[in-house]
């Protein structure tokens, strides 16, 4: 845990990002939480309150004021956050997560997660799961990323969907709204890594690192649906679960996703969110034994323009942030 931490920046250390720092300084501590206490102006870095990715430079002053991981440390209920239920049974729940919140809290302090929301309305859910903080849900999207979510609501349930998604069963469908246009279907296969020290959020190819990292390898396929104005709505199906798959292969095949800035798009003014949404999961139901598919209705900004919108120079939904 990280608490009343006072450092100077090591030459060794200058350049280095300020959570990769603090995640260096506290091995016991995890990435999220490092992050977290940065976010929640618990550091500064000689007075003033640090930055996430701010980097450090030698002789930097870095201090870490109270900050320590409950021992409840489980989802708190917070009903002001909006769910969106799509499916729910007896073992299984679907949530249509909207972008710009996180599915699950970084501290059993934090509120205004899809998770908080779902304890709120499901309170079963706080005790479930192999992580106090993800509270039954069985997988992670990115915050920008809209769509589905799943959560278990029994032990059984939780513990068969699990093995799933371990033995990559479970198939994952998206939709991805990309620079340029893409003609033909296809499919990528990379071995991935994190990008080391400055940058360890993005994941890169890892043949273009030096000595040895950890390859983690990603196949995805994809089909072009239609146009909207100068890009792509891709269908995109992944088959294996690495983090930033379907942001970091589409970029490395030359089409990022509209608005991924990580990932060398362009920004696009008044769009908040890279447009990226999970659409559907098909995989065995946990209790019946039975196929089963479950879809997450996208918002309007993924719609491709008919040809007459193409024909009378419509801008398409792409340009209309409220839709977003």
């Amino acid at each position: 845990m990280l608490t009343d931490l006072t450092f100077t920046v090591s030459p060794q250390e200058a350049g280095t990002r300020l959570d990769a720092a603090l995640l260096a300084r506290c091995p016991t501590s995890s990435r999220a939480f490092c992050r977290h206490a940065v976010e929640a102006g618990r550091v500064r870095v000689n007075g003033r309150p640090g930055l996430k990715g701010g980097k450090l430079r030698a002789e930097d002053i870095v201090q870490v004021q109270r900050l320590k991981e409950r021992a409840d440390n489980r989802v708190q209920p917070d009903a002001a956050v909006p769910v969106d239920l799509v499916f729910a049974d007896e073992a299984l729940l679907a949530f249509n997560k909207p972008a710009g919140i996180a599915v699950q809290p970084l501290s059993s302090d934090e509120r205004g997660t899809l998770m908080n929301g779902a304890v709120a309305r499901f309170p079963e859910l706080a005790a479930l799961g192999d992580q106090p903080l993800m509270a039954g849900a069985l997988h992670r999207i990115d915050t920008e990323t809209s769509g589905l979510v799943l959560a278990a609501r029994t032990v059984q349930a939780f513990a068969a969907l699990r093995a799933q998604f371990a033995a990559q069963t479970v198939e994952k469908r998206y939709l991805a709204v990309v620079e340029g246009h893409v003609a033909v279907p296809g499919r990528l296969a990379h071995d991935l890594a994190h990008h080391p020290g400055l940058d360890f959020c993005r994941m890169v190819d890892a043949r273009s690192l030096a000595g040895p990292v950890r390859r983690l390898h990603a196949e995805t396929a994809y089909r072009p649906l239609g146009f909207i104005g100068p890009s792509t709505l891709l269908e995109v199906t992944i088959f294996t679960g690495v983090t930033h798959q379907i942001r970091c292969q589409l970029a490395l095949g030359g089409w990022p996703i509209v608005n991924d800035i990580l990932y060398g798009a362009r920004p696009v003014a008044g769009c908040a969110r890279h447009l990226l949404h999970a659409l559907a999961a098909r995989f065995t139901h946990p209790v019946s034994g039975r196929p089963c598919c479950i879809e997450a209705p996208a918002p309007e900004a993924f719609r491709p323009m008919s040809e007459g919108e193409r024909t009378r120079g419509a801008p398409g939904a792409l340009t209309a942030p409220s839709a977003m």
